[in-house]
């Protein structure tokens, strides 16, 4: 270990550091992607100037939630898989940096993925005739499923540092 922190020997983790975060970030707008592309907009009618969901459209709230979950959980552990096998000396700078850097991808994800999606209903109530169906636009209810990129993420470094042989080089 070296005496004193140099520029010299902090490279590496820096290093380590951007690219890793982004890696996650880009794979969070991919998943955004990934998850509009996935997702079935409920459908509705406005009434009275108020969109109202038909029977499948309340389908159609519950599997923005699940799609969400499942394409944040897959796109977490296989980029914390990658990252771990990329950077396999520091295993504590990457269990920080994916962890912060998930948690951020997530949210970027939920935000692109609002961004490519139908206008909110709600709003456009108000300027159109009764009648008018209008797409829904994917609503995640609560705060556990935006644990999922970051749980993907715990899980892919799991398998990377409990399940993976290791391969060091120049480790003393």
């Amino acid at each position: 270990m070296p005496d004193r922190l140099t520029a010299a020997t902090l490279r590496p983790s820096v290093r380590q550091v951007v690219v890793s975060m982004v890696l996650l970030v880009v794979a969070g707008a991919l998943a955004g992607v990934v998850w509009v592309w996935l997702w079935t907009p409920p459908s509705g009618v406005v009434v009275d100037q108020q969109w109202v969901q038909d029977e499948s459209g309340l389908r159609g709230d519950f599997s923005a939630t699940g799609s969400y979950v499942a394409v944040a959980a897959v796109t977490g552990l296989l980029v914390a898989v990658l990252l771990g096998v990329l950077f396999d000396k520091a295993e504590l700078v990457n269990l920080a940096v994916v962890l912060v850097g998930s948690v951020l991808a997530g949210w970027v994800m939920y935000h692109v993925g609002l961004a490519l999606s139908p206008a909110d209903p709600r709003s456009l109530a108000d300027s159109v005739q009764d009648g008018t169906r209008l797409p829904g636009r994917p609503a995640v209810s609560g705060i556990s499923p935006f644990q999922a990129f970051p749980g993907g993420a715990m899980l892919g470094l799991v398998i990377v540092y409990l399940g993976l042989p290791r391969r060091r080089r120049n480790r003393d």
